[in-house]
């Protein structure tokens, strides 16, 4: 199964303007019902249309959760991808990494979900190509970690791997509990940058070394 970009010049004008409103609706549809609980006529539904008229957007259901899961994580790995490149010593480019990471749980939840919960879902090939957006999100992080080891800001023993797996586990896991807290993502993020920085620092850094 191959998917046709939302943007190709094959769909005429009008269908490229409603594109995004078909993606979001189908994320809506997935993150309510789960893949096997959604149709394509539910998003047919949410968006008022013969269901037939999806057929210009994706050609299956399967194709609908892969064009979800790809603009979800697609949003991740931009944002990253900007601030690792922007100006800052890397504590602060991590600290924007974290925040970055958190903010789409305010108005792009249903991709979060969706991304996290239901990706499991795409055939093999579809999951490869989804996965490879997923590493390249990972090794943003896990460059920018490496930076800071080279250079002093973190310790000199830190698995910038296993440390970015531990970071993306720890943003990724508040998207089910962050509302229930009622707590502001932002001060999520702020206390998630402060936890895993000070984990990081060396005492030379500015940490506190530990009273024995």
């Amino acid at each position: 199964m191959t998917v046709v970009s939302l943007a190709s010049p094959r769909r005429t004008a009008n269908q490229r303007r409603r594109a995004p409103q078909i993606i979001e609706a189908a994320a809506r549809v997935f993150a309510e019902r789960g893949y096997h609980g959604a149709t394509t006529q539910d998003i047919a539904d949410v968006l008022g249309i013969r269901q037939a008229s999806l057929y210009y957007y994706f050609s299956s259901k399967e194709e609908a959760l892969e064009l979800v899961c790809t603009k979800g994580v697609e949003g991740f790995f931009d944002a990253a991808k900007t601030i690792a490149t922007g100006p800052g010593n890397a504590q602060e480019r991590l600290t924007l990494l974290i925040n970055s990471h958190l903010s789409p749980l305010i108005d792009h939840r249903d991709f979060v979900k969706v991304f996290q919960n239901e990706r499991q879902y795409l055939p093999a090939e579809s999951r490869k190509r989804v996965g490879r957006w997923s590493r390249g999100l990972e090794r943003i992080f896990e460059d920018v970690i490496s930076e800071g080891v080279a250079n002093g800001e973190f310790r000199a023993d830190l698995n910038a791997r296993l440390t970015t797996l531990a970071i993306l586990g720890m943003c990724n896991a508040a998207s089910t509990w962050y509302r229930k807290e009622n707590v502001p993502v932002s001060h999520i993020a702020k206390e998630f940058a402060r936890l895993a920085i000070e984990g990081m620092d060396t005492p030379a850094a500015g940490r506190r070394p530990r009273r024995r």
